[in-house]
């Protein structure tokens, strides 16, 4: 089974020309077509915490949003999400409270494709290196600390700068940690923040950046993505 993984932080849907467009950022993931999908950034961060895509407009697609916020009129927790291919079974979602100084957290989310359970984890961490590092300890825990072993994918902002430094250590041991490219910012970017993470039991088959013209103008960070393959066992 092969199963395409993306993350995009959509910046509460405001482009780079100041304009919030949430039916450009509907239309990037139409682009992107990916089973499951970690969304940072999706809610606005003070009231009521609406989601900033509207649910009706969501429905219209291919996808599900797990029901992992918090908040009635959210989509996610500290605007995570994870939205995933509507044929596909939800079977558990939660909220990861992770150690902070900035409203940060983690989502994720168990779902059936194909007969086979799997789990999405989608994270926004902090601009701190060191608090960074006790976030994907915290993640790592949580992970373990579940019910049901499946194989797991990590997604998200990771807001860190080195491939293979820092907070991404403590992905060593037991993950492929990979590096799509260069997703930030979108209109010339260089920075890779934007990772995917995949347990041993996923063979990676590809990855990278989608860098289209619709991308570069709907967020401040472009979608990555990762081509995944779970052998038969």
């Amino acid at each position: 089974m092969q199963l395409t993984f993306a993350s995009y932080n959509i910046h509460k849907a405001v482009g780079n020309d100041g304009k919030r467009d949430p039916d450009r950022i509907l239309a990037v993931l139409r682009e992107l077509d990916a089973d499951v999908i970690a969304l940072q950034e999706c809610d606005r961060r003070f009231g009521a915490r609406e989601s900033v895509i509207d649910r009706a407009a969501l429905e219209e697609t291919a996808w599900q949003a797990l029901p992992v916020a918090r908040r009635p009129h959210s989509l996610g927790w500290h605007g995570n999400a994870l939205l995933v291919r509507k044929h596909f079974e939800a079977l558990e979602a939660h909220a990861v409270e992770l150690p902070r100084l900035e409203p940060r957290g983690a989502v994720r989310g168990d779902f059936l494709a194909n007969g086979v359970r799997l789990r999405a984890v989608g994270v926004h961490l902090d601009l701190s290196g060191l608090r960074r590092r006790d976030q994907v300890r915290a993640i790592i825990k949580h992970v373990e600390a579940c019910e049901h072993g499946c194989p797991t994918v990590l997604m998200g902002d990771f807001n860190q700068w080195g491939a293979g430094t820092g907070a991404m250590r403590e992905l060593a041991s037991g993950w492929h940690s990979l590096t799509p490219g260069r997703s930030f910012p979108a209109n010339n970017p260089v920075a890779q923040l934007d990772r995917v993470v995949a347990c041993h039991r996923w063979k990676v088959v590809a990855q990278g950046v989608h860098h289209s013209a619709l991308a570069a103008q709907a967020s401040d960070h472009l979608p990555v993505w990762a081509r995944l393959e779970l052998p038969a066992e």
